[in-house]
């Protein structure tokens, strides 16, 4: 009890000296606050409108390289370009590859010996049966000798057996021994034809060993080494089947999936222009080879081949190519370097010169330009621009260097 009597209780105690805040001033900041926040949210939303007001709607294009065929092109479609004459080299025996005289790349003419395989065994098989065979032409030379001496005396025994100088026995002694010689000839011969014949099988399986190029072409893929077990069908394990995988590059053409919709526009011999894409600026002229007679159905597409008129020796196998299928009695040019062209409606005159309109960060730079060749809807520039650059298409009068536009 005593120690709450001592407690003291003075901070209890209210100084009415102090100055009284009163409610009008709280809220007349809190006005003021508000005001200011209202203001500050006017003045944005004024910028803002006056530079949404401000940008113009339009419509972009693109500078691009084209040619004159790409515009007079009826049907455009993508494909790879693909040997008709490819093959992969295997032997048709088996054994350890010990010789591989080819690498990629390399060229081979028909005949070249492009691997060899281990032979000591079937050398040595063909060394043996070529032995048989000189037995059988020495038999054939004895038994001829044989018949010969048969011969002969058959002639005098019929003579004396006719003058019945001997007897019967006799001449049918002598008959007997010619005939005997006759099919001992007859037997060596055939000996002979059959050591001949295994002297060819075991050739035969000598130039089995040997991988020789079926046709002139390029090495494409090198698959196997020196040491490594070749098989016909690569049964045994670790064994391979082919040795390398070459290529005629004169019959490389490029096979172009065509919609089903869009075939009856593609005839057979029907002029096209060739862009690859590891050289966009070349084009090369080609025609329609062959149009597939079945359809894919997962792709509803029908294979269409087309073949090069001109090649060089950069067109590779499946290098991804673009054909243009050019209309029916198209005059193609010599010339297919591609050009810088814009669209057409990108094309305004200010102050008596050809002007584009060029995007550059949020606005436009108006910029003169020379104009070249008309190609369909384009226009080719040969001054001004550079591929890639986006352009306006159907520049309003209002629009200048400096103004902002929008796309939305």
């Amino acid at each position: 009890m005593s120690e709450n009597q001592n407690t003291d209780l003075s901070f209890l105690k209210i100084n009415r000296d102090e100055p009284r805040q009163t409610e009008g001033g709280s809220r007349n900041k809190i006005i003021i606050s508000v005001l200011i926040i209202i203001v500050v949210i006017a003045i944005g939303s004024f910028f803002a409108v006056r530079s949404g007001s401000s940008a113009e709607k339009v419509e972009l294009g693109t500078v691009a390289f084209t040619t004159s065929g790409q515009e007079s092109a009826v049907l455009s479609a993508s494909g790879y370009i693909v040997a008709q004459r490819k093959a992969a080299v295997a032997s048709k025996g088996t054994g350890r590859l010990e010789f591989l005289g080819v690498i990629e790349g390399d060229r081979v003419k028909t005949g070249d010996i492009i691997g060899r395989l281990e032979r000591r065994d079937v050398e040595a098989a063909l060394g043996q049966v070529r032995a048989n065979l000189s037995v059988a032409n020495a038999t054939l030379e004895s038994v001829k000798a044989e018949l010969e001496d048969a011969s002969a005396s058959f002639e005098r025994q019929k003579i004396l057996f006719a003058q019945n100088s001997i007897s019967r026995a006799e001449y049918d002694g002598s008959n007997a021994r010619y005939k005997r010689a006759v099919a001992a000839v007859t037997s060596a011969d055939a000996s002979i034809k059959y050591a001949e014949a295994n002297v060819r099988a075991s050739e035969v399986q000598l130039e089995y060993t040997l991988i020789r190029a079926p046709f002139d072409g390029v090495v494409l893929t090198k698959n196997a080494n020196v040491g490594e077990v070749i098989s016909p069908f690569g049964a045994a394990a670790g064994s391979r089947s082919a040795l390398v995988t070459i290529a005629d590059m004169t019959s490389l053409e490029v096979e172009a999936d065509v919609s089903e919709s869009n075939i009856e526009k593609i005839k057979e011999g029907m002029p096209c222009e060739i862009t690859l894409d590891a050289y966009p600026e070349k084009r090369y002229s080609g025609f329609v080879n062959k149009i597939v007679p079945t359809a894919d159905r997962a792709k509803a597409t029908v294979l269409t081949k087309v073949r090069f008129k001109e090649r060089d020796e950069r067109v590779l196998p499946e290098m991804r190519a673009k054909v243009n299928f050019l209309k029916e009695g198209k005059q193609q040019t010599q010339n297919f370097a591609p050009k810088i062209s814009v669209p057409a409606s990108a094309i305004t005159e200010r102050s008596g010169q050809k002007v584009l309109f060029i995007v550059k960060d949020d606005a436009v730079v108006e910029t003169p330009v020379t104009l070249g060749e008309v190609m369909g809807n384009r226009i080719e520039i040969k001054q001004g621009v550079t591929a890639g650059q986006k352009v306006v298409l159907r520049p309003s009068e209002k629009l200048s260097t400096g103004t902002r536009f929008t796309t939305e």
